[in-house]
């Protein structure tokens, strides 16, 4: 199986290179799955409705969010309503939506995907060790599903790598989210599963993490309360890792980054 896994998509001009390119990129890549972060799709704070369905009808088969899932405040009604829209599965019992969920491909094969949400230098949530440990005990590669998706949504690249060491050998694929830079360390962990720390954004690299870069150095730089950020409006960079599994384990064959437009070096993955 093929799965593209698409790093946090960043306001306006990141959503439109996604609905843009997506399409072309199935077909290219002859991928059988799509999972995109979209926690700032909607002029970076959250996402809205239109913007999911949007993305949906681009190609994306699972949304995920993270800390920002509640900027835009319809999302709290809408999110139980859809289960392709993930939140981190260690929010407290109650919140509205679930942090994982099992998907069929077009061709009949099942993905798992779950979102976990880091704690260091993010706002309070409970464990994501224990919330991924139960999640993996009870969803079993190559039983439950054929593939098993894990978007780490954190700061700290050593919490996110340690929470891809709880996963190898249990998912295929263990992706981090969040800090809008990609990694270089793609790679597959000695039991198995594929890995990077962080995915990058689909987003406008000529600026900071994605925010116009005259107004986010203002705000460093005063110490007074300043400008609302804003996204930066130049083209985008689609970031993401796609990872090809064994159709007998579900664990990874091989892992490669993508990285499509605006200002990074391109990086595509073979096709099939």
């Amino acid at each position: 199986m093929r799965i593209l896994y698409l790093g946090d998509i960043m306001g306006k001009s990141g959503r439109q290179a996604v609905i843009d390119r997506l399409p072309e990129l199935r077909e290219q890549l002859g991928l059988d799955f799509v999972i995109a972060c979209g926690e700032n799709a909607a002029h970076g704070f959250g996402i809205t409705v239109k913007i999911c369905e949007a993305l949906f009808s681009a190609g994306v088969d699972v949304i995920t969010t993270g800390n920002h899932a509640w900027d835009q405040r319809e999302i709290i009604d809408y999110i139980p309503t859809e289960p392709r829209l993930l939140r981190p599965i260690n929010y407290a019992d109650g919140t509205p939506g679930l942090g994982s969920g099992l998907f069929e491909t077009r061709n009949g094969q099942h993905v798992a995907v779950c979102q976990v949400m880091g704690r260091l230098n993010m706002p309070p949530i409970d464990d994501p060790f224990r919330a991924l440990e139960t999640f993996l005990a009870g969803t079993q590669l190559g039983q439950d599903a054929d593939a098993i998706v894990v978007d780490i949504h954190g700061e700290a690249t050593s919490e996110k790598t340690a929470l891809g060491c709880i996963a190898d050998g249990r998912a295929s694929l263990a992706v981090g989210s969040h800090s809008h830079i990609p990694t270089s360390d793609t790679r597959i962990l000695p039991a198995g599963t594929g890995f990077q720390t962080d995915a990058g954004m689909c987003g406008p690299f000529d600026s900071v993490i994605g925010m116009d870069a005259g107004i986010a150095v203002r705000r460093f730089v005063d110490s007074l309360p300043g400008e609302r950020l804003e996204p930066a409006t130049g083209v985008a960079t689609i970031c993401g890792v796609m990872v090809e599994t064994d159709n007998q384990t579900g664990l990874a064959e091989a892992i490669h980054p993508l990285r499509d437009g605006g200002e990074l070096s391109p990086v595509l993955p073979p096709g099939p």
